[in-house]
């Protein structure tokens, strides 16, 4: 690994994070880092963490207000993609990373900087998604990362941020890693480590508590136009508060809780815990309009595609060539699904009970079995004989 002069430094505020600053300068000789900390709705107040920053050694600290670009330009198309990590993952937390990524990227061509940095391990996902993704954006950046080298404990990482001023937690922290952004949390570690141990409720922020949800059903009406949501129970919303507003009406009804042990992009498993309101219920509403106005050969032959767009945005592929020629294929079926689904909230469950589009494949008449059907019935045995045939054949060259 080459060294820096500048560098731009992804910043949240923590203690790796702050460590990251003086630990740059001191032990590999680079002259200045800017923080850039990036704003994805999360809910912190980022301006006591631009000024950590500084307090820490940098020589600027960045806030990127970057909600609306994720939201648009991230979570939508994975929403287009009904993209879920091995059947079950919204992929709420890997889809920030190609965003900061491409933030880190842009201020490193700003400030002149020559390497951006981050705070990740060596056992995570996240160094993947931020590594290949500055390269697919700037080969010529070098990425430095300090906490996959250095070999601090945790005790030894806030000990070397004391001897350059850097505050330790002043009380005991949580023992859980925590990830947030507008679209969900995920979280690990401490007691959660073991698979067979059921979460406590306190790690819970977004989803109440079954035994704490109401008990009568709230239904919610969602809008897409072309894949894309645009309205909540008929109001048109900008997307940060479509998001925000399902997030609270669904978690509300303890709706958006995941519990799985997944396969990590470095070979590892590891047990994780998601809550994701929002993101599973337009998923799962728009999968549902999918049904009604996509042609059976073209949902069908769409799920194969959703699973390798899944796998690919999780292994942080997303600027990758075939992410784009996948996104070309899904934004092509996209353009009529259109239409309105109606979801019924309830005790944990986010169940669809309706949906119609004026591009809706579904005909009355053929599919009615009262007396206005117009299925021509008698052209079935010519059908099945034909489609059968094949098989008949088979089965009188293999007798016995």
């Amino acid at each position: 690994m080459g060294r820096a002069e500048k560098v731009v430094l992804a910043y949240s505020g923590g203690v790796d994070t702050s460590v990251c600053i003086p630990y740059l300068k001191q032990e590999w000789g680079v002259k200045e880092v800017i923080t850039l900390a990036a704003d994805l709705g999360q809910g912190d107040e980022l301006e006591p963490i631009r000024e950590k920053a500084l307090k820490s050694g940098a020589a600027q600290s960045l806030v990127a207000d970057a909600t609306l670009s994720f939201v648009e330009d991230y979570a939508f198309p994975a929403i287009q993609a009904n993209a879920l990590y091995e059947s079950r993952y919204p992929l709420s937390t890997a889809l920030a990373r190609p965003l900061i990524a491409k933030l880190l990227v842009e201020a490193a061509q700003t400030y002149g900087a020559d390497a951006v940095a981050h705070g990740c391990t060596g056992k995570g996902n996240d160094q993947v998604r931020f590594d290949v993704s500055i390269m697919a954006l700037n080969p010529d950046l070098k990425v430095l990362a300090p906490a996959r080298e250095w070999g601090f404990s945790r005790e030894e990482t806030i000990a070397y941020g004391e001897r350059f001023g850097i505050p330790s937690p002043v009380k005991k922290s949580s023992p859980y890693s925590i990830d947030r952004n507008l679209l969900g949390r995920s979280i690990e570690a401490a007691s959660l480590e073991d698979p067979s141990v059921e979460p406590p409720e306190e790690i819970y922020l977004m989803t109440k508590a079954i035994a704490d949800t109401p008990n009568q059903p709230e239904y919610v009406e969602i809008g897409f136009e072309q894949g894309i949501p645009t309205t909540l129970n008929g109001t048109t919303l900008d997307p940060v508060a479509l998001i925000s507003q399902l997030n609270e009406s669904a978690g509300n009804h303890g709706v958006g809780r995941i519990d799985m042990v997944e396969n990590r992009v470095v070979g590892i498993k590891s047990r994780e815990i998601y809550e994701a309101p929002a993101l599973l219920v337009l998923i799962h509403a728009h999968r549902d309009l999918e049904s009604l106005t996509l042609t059976a050969d073209v949902t069908q032959y769409k799920r194969g595609i959703e699973d390798a767009y899944s796998q690919i945005v999780y292994q942080g592929l997303w600027y990758s060539p075939l992410k784009q020629a996948l996104d070309a294929f899904i934004k092509k079926t996209q353009e009529r699904v259109s239409g309105t689904v109606r979801v019924k909230l309830f005790k944990g469950n986010a169940m669809i009970v309706g949906r119609q589009s004026e591009n809706s494949l579904y005909t009355p008449e053929l599919a009615t079995y009262t007396s206005e059907d117009q299925f021509d019935h008698k052209a079935a045995e010519g059908f099945i004989y034909l489609w059968g045939l094949p098989t008949r054949v088979w089965s009188q060259k293999n007798k016995g």
